[in-house]
């Protein structure tokens, strides 16, 4: 039994030095949420997850604000049938969310379909409890 408690001890320092914060998980939702909303072009939902000081990069060097943003989205330009999320890392420093991810989609653009590779940094910020979209920047992947 002596033995046992160490071990214990031990891996529960383990367990919990990999648990996520509470700030790390609710920040992994609103990701979650944004993907949806991303794919549905939900109008309000794009509303609710963005910051109204939101700057949205794409890889191409367009630069959104929210409106833009927006509109994009729900009128056909920009739109995204299917999104995978891959390689998630959430760093928390004071009340902003620095997220980044591989995302792999499949798109239509004005009717067009096709299918993008990216890395993407999500700035979130905590905004009257709630994390708000403020910065997007994508890259796209380079394959060797």
């Amino acid at each position: 039994m002596k033995k046992i408690i160490p071990f214990i001890a031990l891996l529960l320092a383990v367990t919990t030095s990999f648990a996520q914060s509470k700030d790390e998980k609710t920040a992994e939702s609103a990701v979650a949420f944004l993907v949806k909303a991303l794919e549905s072009s939900n109008k309000a939902d794009l509303e609710a997850i963005a910051s109204d000081e939101l700057t949205y990069g794409h890889s191409n060097g367009l630069v959104e604000d929210k409106k833009a943003f927006v509109e994009a989205l729900t009128n056909g330009s920009s739109d995204f049938e299917n999104i995978q999320i891959s390689n998630q890392t959430i760093k928390i420093t004071g009340n902003l969310a620095l997220v980044r991810h591989r995302l792999d989609a499949g798109t239509l653009n004005k009717g067009v379909k096709g299918e993008i590779h990216l890395n993407i940094l999500y700035v979130f910020r905590k905004e009257k409890g709630e994390w708000k979209l403020l910065a997007r920047q994508a890259a796209r992947v380079i394959t060797q």
